[in-house]
């Protein structure tokens, strides 16, 4: 049974009207995935990063704790594999896009 609220005024209170264009910029969906691809590169890049110095600290005493530093290292590695998976497939899209017949 479905129970209804009468005391509900105005059900779409607070949410934003959808349209189309209702929070997008007038950017291309191929410019928005690239530039969501960089921030998704920037950030694995500061995941390498932060594992390699977590290493150095470990190695010159600063860190005793190598569980951490086991984990930086773990979180890093998964998400360059990811990354390097989500370009594999966007490669095998685009090849499978260019042998389509028009």
């Amino acid at each position: 049974m479905i129970n209804l609220n009468p005391n509900v005024t105005n059900p779409g209170q607070g949410l934003e009207r959808l349209s189309p264009n209702a929070g997008k910029t007038s950017e291309t969906p191929f410019a928005e995935t690239a530039q969501k691809l960089g921030s998704m590169v920037n950030q694995v890049d500061e995941m390498q990063h932060g594992s390699d110095a977590s290493i150095k600290d470990l190695l010159a005493g600063k860190n005793p704790d190598i569980t951490s530093v086991v984990s930086d290292v773990a979180k890093a590695d998964m998400s360059f594999k990811l990354l390097v998976g989500v370009r594999n497939k966007l490669i095998e899209a685009y090849k499978q896009t260019m042998n389509m017949q028009i």
